[in-house]
C-alpha cells in the first residue's frame, strides 16, 4: 500500500545523511525534502545525497528554490548559471518569440541538470509582477506585464515538463507591489481585491492546469483579510481553489520567516497554514525546530492532499549526467542560452 505523503517538508543538517536525519525522515509527519546551497559540493556528492533520501523514504519529494539569478542552489561543477528571469522579459519586449523559445530552454536546462541528480522539484517559475520597488522580488520576476509573465512562465514551464519536472507558481496572489522583503517583516498590501485578481494573480487563472503547485505570499491584503495569504481561507479556498479552479498542490512559504510567525511557534503556524488549505509546509534551516513540530502536530493528511503531492515526483527515469550533456536538444537549449543572453 502506497504510504500517503506528510505535510511537511524539511531539510537535513549536511551534505550527508546523518542518524538525526534519517531519523526525520522517517517520521511520518514529514513529506519532504527542501535542499540549499549548504547541501551542495559537487554533482556526485548531491547525487549520493538524494540517493540516501530515497532509501529512507521512496514517497518523499525532494525540492529546491532554483530560479537563475540570485536564487539558485547549485552553480558549479557543471551546473549551467541561469540568468534572472526579467532578462526574459527584456527579450520579450525585444523580440516575442525568440523570448518564448528562450524560456523553454531555460526551463529545459533547469529541469534536466536537477533531475539527472535526483531533484523533484524547482519551486519556479515566479509569478509576481515587476512593480520596480519589491525588496525581495526585484529581478526574480519576468515583466510587469500579467500577460507576458503569464505566456513566459508556461513557456518556462514547457521546458520543465521536457525533462519531466513539474513547476510551483509562486508567490500567490502577487508579491510584487509590497515593498517589505517577508524574510524579515510583515508586508501589507492595501489595494482591493478586483485590482489584485485583475493584475496579480491574472498568471494563476490563466495558467489553470498548466501549474502543478504554488506557494501563497506572506503577506497580508488588507482588504481581504487580516491573515497572510498563506494563512487565509479566503485566499487559498474561496480565491484560489473557488474562484480561480485550482487544482494543484498548495505548499506554504517557509515557516521559518519573520512574516509567517506573528508571535506563535513552528507548530501554531504549520497547523494554521494546513488548517487554511495548505499541503504541505516548508520548514527550512531548522531541522531541530522541525522535528518538535513532527513531534507535535496533529493533523492527519487526506489522500487528495496525498495525490496533489504525489503528482509533482519526477516523470520518467532521468538520464545520467553524462548522457543529458551529449543530449542533442540539451547542447541546442545551451546554444541558444548563450547566443541569446550571454
Amino acid at each position: 500500500m502506497k504510504r500517503i505523503p506528510g505535510p511537511v517538508m524539511l531539510d537535513v543538517e549536511s551534505t550527508v545523511l546523518n542518524e538525526n536525519d534519517v531519523r526525520r525522515l522517517s517520521h511520518p509527519m514529514t513529506g519532504g525534502v527542501i535542499l540549499f546551497a549548504r547541501h551542495f559540493e559537487d554533482r556526485a556528492q548531491l547525487k549520493a545525497l538524494t540517493d540516501a533520501i530515497r532509501a529512507v523514504r521512496e514517497e518523499l519529494i525532494i525540492a529546491v528554490d532554483h530560479e537563475g539569478g540570485r536564487v539558485q542552489r547549485f552553480r558549479t561543477d557543471g551546473f549551467t548559471v541561469l540568468p534572472p528571469m526579467r532578462r526574459l522579459g527584456e527579450l520579450w519586449d525585444k523580440d516575442v518569440l525568440l523570448a518564448t523559445k528562450v524560456a523553454t530552454a531555460t526551463g529545459y536546462i533547469l529541469a534536466s541538470e536537477l533531475r539527472a541528480c535526483g531533484v523533484d522539484l524547482s519551486f519556479t517559475p515566479v509569478l509576481d509582477l515587476d512593480y520596480g520597488h519589491s525588496q525581495v522580488i526585484g529581478d526574480r520576476a519576468f515583466h510587469r506585464d500579467p500577460r507576458v509573465v503569464t505566456l513566459l512562465a508556461k513557456s518556462l514551464s514547457h521546458g520543465l515538463a521536457l525533462a519531466g519536472m513539474s513547476n510551483c507558481g509562486k508567490h500567490f496572489p502577487g508579491h510584487g507591489f509590497a515593498t517589505a522583503d517577508s524574510h524579515v517583516a510583515l508586508p501589507t498590501d492595501d489595494r482591493p481585491l478586483d485590482t489584485i485578481l485583475r493584475d496579480d494573480a491574472a498568471p494563476y487563472g490563466w495558467l489553470d492546469i498548466a501549474l502543478g503547485s504554488i506557494i501563497p505570499a506572506h503577506v497580508i491584503y488588507t482588504q481581504v483579510d487580516d491573515k497572510p495569504a498563506g494563512f487565509s481561507r479566503i485566499w487559498l479556498e474561496e480565491v484560489l481553489r473557488g474562484k480561480l479552479g485550482f487544482t494543484g498542490a498548495i505548499f506554504s512559504d517557509d515557516l521559518s520567516m519573520e512574516a509567517a510567525r506573528a508571535g506563535g511557534t513552528l507548530t501554531q503556524a504549520a497547523a494554521a497554514a494546513l488548517a487554511a488549505g495548505c499541503d504541505m509546509v516548508l520548514i527550512c534551516n531548522q531541522p531541530q525546530a522541525a522535528e518538535t513540530v513532527l513531534e507535535e502536530l496533529r493533523y492527519a493528511p487526506s489522500k487528495e492532499s496525498g495525490r496533489r503531492i504525489g503528482q509533482l515526483r519526477g516523470r520518467g527515469k532521468p538520464p545520467r549526467w553524462g548522457k543529458l550533456v551529449a543530449r542533442a536538444d540539451y547542447q541546442a537549449a545551451q546554444r541558444l542560452l548563450r547566443s541569446t543572453l550571454g
